[in-house]
């Protein structure tokens, strides 16, 4: 095989490639997009706007496509692909301890957003994530965290007593309270998900419906329909295949 061959083979290989990760990446987003209208219609907000954002690209390759994939817009900084990473953030548990990320150092994590006095999806959505919590419970490798968007009334012993309503350890589930402009902020530029007061919507928010995978270099690596048990079940298993993939450890 001459220089010129190969030199083909390689533009042909290239091609493929590139069409192949850009295909796995439309159906991706479009996945995410179809769960975000999902997510509008069993809150009873469909003339919202879109409360999840996210742009997806697949970093695996195609012979390596039992990997999640990470998800967010990546970027290429000094010849290494880099992809958004949960930016810092200090809020107080319920039980009144910082929470940061240094507490989900070496941790992988499930997030979502919720408020106490929600009377749509947020009673569902910690339903199916208490399944998350039982198939866990025991797995120090694995944490839970639920940001309130009411902060003004979700205080720290309503959040308490919340928890301990739902019978769930404070070092395993963490509640969280905290500036509401800061909780906002980092639920669009962390987690790509929106968040705001609408009077017109039920019990003054609205927020996404979706629980977040978080693997230990804090980037997101699923996003599931909170308010479905099948996506629970999705979520499970994609967790347990996570920590496969980071602890080279069946689990």
């Amino acid at each position: 095989m001459n220089s010129n061959t190969r030199i083909l083979m390689l533009i042909i290989l290239a091609i493929i490639s590139s069409f192949i990760n850009r295909t796995l990446a439309t159906i991706a987003e479009k996945r995410v997009l179809r769960m975000s209208k999902e997510f509008q219609c069993k809150s009873g907000i469909m003339k919202s706007p879109l409360i999840i954002i996210l742009l997806v690209f697949i970093s695996a390759c195609s012979n390596n496509d039992t990997r999640l994939p990470i998800l967010g817009k990546a970027e290429v900084v000094g010849g290494e692909t880099v992809y958004p990473k949960i930016k810092p953030f200090l809020f107080k548990d319920q039980d009144g301890k910082n929470v940061t990320l240094e507490t989900f150092k070496d941790k992988i994590y499930v997030a979502d957003f919720m408020f106490l006095s929600c009377p749509t999806i947020c009673p569902k959505m910690t339903a199916e994530l208490k399944k998350v919590y039982a198939e866990f419970e025991q797995n120090e490798k694995v944490l839970l965290l639920s940001h309130t968007i009411d902060p003004d009334h979700d205080s720290i012993p309503a959040l308490k007593k919340y928890s301990e309503t739902l019978k769930v350890k404070a070092n395993k589930w963490h509640f969280v309270t905290g500036n509401k402009k800061a909780i906002y902020s980092h639920a669009i530029e962390s987690y790509f998900s929106t968040t705001y007061e609408d009077d017109s919507a039920p019990g003054g928010y609205l927020h996404s419906g979706a629980l977040l995978l978080i693997d230990t270099q804090k980037q997101i690596r699923g996003v599931y329909d909170g308010t479905d048990s099948n996506e629970t079940k999705r979520l499970i298993s994609d967790l347990k295949n996570l920590l496969v993939e980071e602890f080279k450890s069946k689990t």
